[in-house]
């Protein structure tokens, strides 16, 4: 088990791929897909940390709601590659650890559902 967010590695590589879109996109005149990209990958770190300080159920709802931030950057990602703002390498990146990340977090949510007693498991 996790003292705090910060020992949780999906949250490290949440962070870490937030700082790596915001480098990769610093000089990206396309500032509305540049904005969303970016609000994107803080949001996953950003609801890692909210819900793993919150209860159980909480939590599981926050870390759905990370993944569904992947999955939106991830479609971000190949639309800004097909349009020429990243590079090959870039995207397949993006597109790895994205998924790498909603792996992660499901793995994560369905422990917590595990270690809830029988009768307090959502239905």
């Amino acid at each position: 088990m996790y003292r705090s967010f910060e020992d949780l590695e999906v949250w490290k590589r949440a962070c870490a791929l937030a700082v790596k879109v915001y480098d990769v996109l610093r000089e990206c005149r396309e500032f509305g897909l540049r904005d969303q990209m970016q609000r994107a990958a803080v949001s996953i770190a950003s609801n890692i940390a909210e819900g793993t300080e919150r209860s159980a159920k909480d939590c599981a709802r926050f870390l759905t709601i990370a993944r569904g931030s992947a999955a939106e950057l991830r479609t971000q990602t190949y639309i800004a590659a097909k349009i020429g703002l990243l590079d090959l390498q870039t995207m397949t990146f993006f597109v790895q650890e994205t998924r790498e990340l909603a792996r992660m977090l499901f793995a994560l949510s369905k422990s917590l559902v595990k270690q809830q007693p029988p009768n307090k498991r959502p239905p």
